[in-house]
């Protein structure tokens, strides 16, 4: 007797995790720009052009997915550091700064063909009187549906400045200079670099009940550790492939029992390093397609939230998968670019739905409890949310990205406070987490820093 056991299962996760194939009809001919950003910009503030993709008709192509480049240069070559955000509905931003003034060229490019106009010619102001003041008479927040209008700007807008730098130092013990408008900012961290306490496209933000908070810092491929008081303590992460080496770190969490857990995007597995940043093994491998945001239940469990897969993993430690769940799409269970996850003390784990514009809570064996937000500008609604922490009161706080601000809701999901954040505005928010003295800690990614607040519980 020969039976053929079919091993099913495995046969399909092989093909899922093969890839997947992407189509658009976008052409570069018809696909268009448009934008503040797409003509003049100031040294040293974020700007931004915003491209249409079109197809051979003139067509809005309603999909993502297309292969967009951007670059500003001189004879010389590139001389602007920026980041093409994939909206998922035709259109794509591109968020750039560029360091020196002068008469440039930028070029935008659909597949290696450039799009209608490109490239455009491109003049860098210096920093005038005019544009710091755009970020010190501010309205402060009140809470209101007008206060939300007045700072709800996307990243993609180009009209939110970087904020006065007069509430903290780059490096060491933060100067508690008074805001010029009274907010909730204690002090921000970090300029743009790859030195200790500098930053390139910081994203997820841990604390530890030791008095640490923790920055995985991206683009530098490393993990930044400081004390609560924004004194600078140590940091570990080599770039590579290899077990032990970090490709894009995006999320960071902190075990109860002091390791530190990172999501590493690009080589899509988690790492899990001592509390001293030495590694000691990794989980997700072969499972993982994009693991953005990490988080620990109370069972010790890693909560991994795929962005790529649209999957929530929970694994044990020693990388045994307890569970997984969610699938891509618009549904009650599905995501479309999940992000971070917090846990609360019902062991019940909150994730934020990017491009769905909301917030879900789910049981610990993966039965959604409750959905809240929807997208647009107002008390309760959302343009893109990412870091997400849980309070001892249960009360949820989200950073929505997208609008540039820190929502503040109950553990029913209803709306009830932003955190101020007029005086010094966030640009492009990430990563989110209280830290064990009750503050806020928030990646302000757009402005290579992160920022404590005051948080009243």
């Amino acid at each position: 007797q020969l039976d053929l056991v079919m091993e099913a299962e495995g046969l399909r996760m092989t093909i899922h995790n093969l890839g997947t194939i992407v189509t658009t009809s976008a052409v570069a001919s018809q696909s268009e720009a448009s934008g503040v950003g797409l003509e003049q910009c100031i040294v040293g503030l974020p700007a931004c052009v915003t491209i249409t993709t079109r197809d051979k008709a003139g067509g809005h192509c309603r999909s993502g997915n297309a292969i967009l480049s951007a670059e500003v240069c001189t004879p010389d070559g590139s001389v602007a550091d920026g980041e093409i955000l994939d909206h998922k509905n035709g259109t794509y931003d591109f968020v750039y700064t560029v360091n020196k003034e002068g008469e440039f060229s930028l070029a935008l490019r659909l597949y290696d063909q450039h799009i209608k106009g490109s490239p455009f010619s491109l003049r860098v102001s210096p920093p005038t009187t005019t544009a710091t003041s755009l970020t010190t008479t501010a309205t402060p927040s009140t809470g209101s549906s007008e206060g939300a209008k007045r700072r709800g700007k996307s990243p993609g807008s180009g009209s939110k400045k970087k904020g006065s730098r007069r509430t903290g130092s780059a490096l060491g013990t933060p100067r508690r200079r008074e805001n010029p408008i009274e907010d909730d900012l204690i002090f921000r961290i970090g300029t743009k670099g790859k030195n200790k306490g500098e930053f390139t496209n910081l994203q997820g933000v841990s604390t530890s009940s030791s008095g640490r908070i923790l920055i995985a810092d991206s683009n530098n491929q490393c993990v930044q550790i400081f004390s609560n008081d924004g004194e600078f303590k140590s940091r570990f992460g080599v770039r590579g492939r290899s077990p032990g080496q970090l490709q894009r770190p995006t999320g960071v969490a902190v075990h109860p029992n002091g390791d530190i857990i990172i999501a590493d995007y690009d080589n899509k597995w988690v790492s899990i390093f001592s509390s001293e940043g030495k590694y000691k093994a990794k989980l997700g491998s072969g499972r993982l397609m994009g693991p953005k945001g990490v988080s620990v239940d109370q069972n010790g469990h890693v909560i991994v939230v795929d962005n790529k897969a649209c999957t929530v993993f929970i694994f044990q430690p020693t990388g045994k998968l307890v569970t997984k769940f969610g699938s891509r799409g618009n549904g009650d269970k599905q995501f479309a670019g999940p992000h971070f996850a917090a846990v609360n003390h019902n062991n019940e784990i909150i994730v934020t739905d990017f491009h769905n514009h909301s917030v879900k809570v789910f049981t610990p064996e993966g039965e959604l409890l409750l959905k809240f937000g929807s997208n647009g500008e107002g008390n309760g609604q959302f343009n893109a949310p990412t870091g997400v922490a849980v309070d001892v009161n249960g009360n949820i706080i989200v950073a929505d990205w997208g609008n540039s601000r820190i929502q503040v809701f109950d553990g029913s999901g209803s709306f009830l406070s932003y955190i101020n954040t007029s005086a010094d505005p966030l640009y492009g928010p990430q990563g989110l987490a209280l830290t064990s003295d009750g503050h806020v800690v928030v990646a302000d990614s757009g402005n290579h820093c992160f920022k404590v607040y005051r948080y009243l519980q």
